[in-house]
């Protein structure tokens, strides 16, 4: 899990179960994006306000391109491997 503080003391990170974010103070949490499906079984990662990735063979693909992408462009974290 990456978390990005803020000189504000701020946190954003994907979301995840990993760490209980509760204990870092109120959460505000937004969706980021949605994986789904077309009408002929490839998965595309829809970017809110940004690309639409695929297609997709498999849904764990979608996923992993979704979180690769919101990692660099949304949490600046460069080279997320």
């Amino acid at each position: 899990m990456n978390l990005v503080i803020h000189p504000s003391g701020e946190v954003t990170t994907i979301y995840s179960e990993v760490l209980d974010l509760a204990e870092l103070g109120r959460r505000q949490i937004a969706r980021a994006s949605y994986v789904e499906p077309d009408r002929i079984g490839n998965w595309w990662a829809e970017i809110i306000d940004g690309p639409r990735l695929g297609p997709f063979n498999l849904r764990s693909q979608a996923l992993e391109a979704e979180v690769k992408w919101l990692l660099k462009h949304r949490l600046g974290i460069a080279d997320p491997e």
